[in-house]
């Protein structure tokens, strides 16, 4: 009761420390050479009943602030162990995809050679991707490292959902605008299975105009889907090694189709998770 008094009693403001820190009391009699804290860096365990509240608490808080997205780091997290179980198990079956398991690359900036990025040819992916992320004032040491998911492979394979978001953005053509922004999630919920995708899925179109509405219920919103369905699992691409290719041979490699229309690409919203 009290992680649930605590919780309840959380405001907007600060919440995700506080969950944190919740957590962290219910665990402090709990030795330090636990298990549990050793499957990776920064990783907390949670008991199930815990896990529902943060998910919980992190889905309201997400609710109420769709640009919090610490706290839908948060829900992802605690809701998506059944999808990420799946979705190791596309990367196991795909060579290219064991071939992150067993290496785990990470997107940052400090492994990536920017330099290198922008002497590459214009229309390669690592060029476009580089402009993505000028063009949008974004980087890819916004992701959040995981805390919550106690398995460490399933951990990598949440850490690289997040890390790859921005690549998927420069795969589909999409600026990170609130309608670019949906139409990623409507791809990624059909690709991943993440129950926290298809929350950003199914809630998105409401914050949106009804001038933007229109082209994503008609064209963009089932080219997206579409596009989930049949791409190749994104997650199976060892991107730091395609950096020279061509975008559009890598989006045919994938069966992933250019976007119905070109939208603008410097509109920038905060980053999502």
């Amino acid at each position: 009761m009290a992680i649930l008094n605590r919780v309840l009693a959380t405001s907007r403001h600060g919440y995700s420390n506080r969950l944190v820190l919740c957590i962290r009391q219910q665990h402090s009699s709990v030795s330090s050479d636990s298990h549990y804290d050793r499957l990776y860096p920064g990783h907390i365990h949670t008991y199930p009943i815990q896990k529902v509240l943060l998910a919980v608490g992190s889905g309201v808080a997400a609710l109420q602030n769709p640009y919090r997205h610490d706290m839908v780091a948060v829900l992802g997290e605690t809701t998506g162990y059944q999808a990420l179980m799946a979705l190791r198990e596309r990367m196991k079956r795909d060579p290219e995809g064991c071939t992150v398991l067993i290496e785990r690359p990470r997107i940052r900036l400090s492994t990536l050679d920017m330099s290198k990025m922008a002497s590459l040819p214009d229309k390669s992916f690592g060029k476009e991707y580089l402009r993505f992320l000028e063009g949008n004032r974004v980087t890819p040491d916004s992701r959040a490292n995981v805390k919550f998911v106690d398995n460490e492979e399933l951990a990598y394979v949440m850490q690289r959902y997040r890390e790859v978001h921005d690549l998927l953005h420069t795969l589909l053509g999409m600026p990170t605008n609130m309608l670019g922004e949906v139409a990623v999630k409507w791809f990624e919920a059909v690709q991943t299975g993440l129950p926290m995708c298809f929350l950003g899925a199914i809630l998105g179109p409401l914050r949106l105009s009804s001038s933007r509405l229109e082209p994503l219920v008609t064209s963009l919103g089932p080219w997206a889907v579409r596009n989930g369905r049949q791409a190749r699992c994104v997650l199976s691409i060892f991107y730091e090694r395609r950096w020279e290719q061509s975008l559009e041979d890598l989006r045919q490699e994938l069966n992933i189709e250019p976007p119905p229309f070109v939208m603008a690409t410097r509109q920038k919203a905060p980053p999502d998770s």
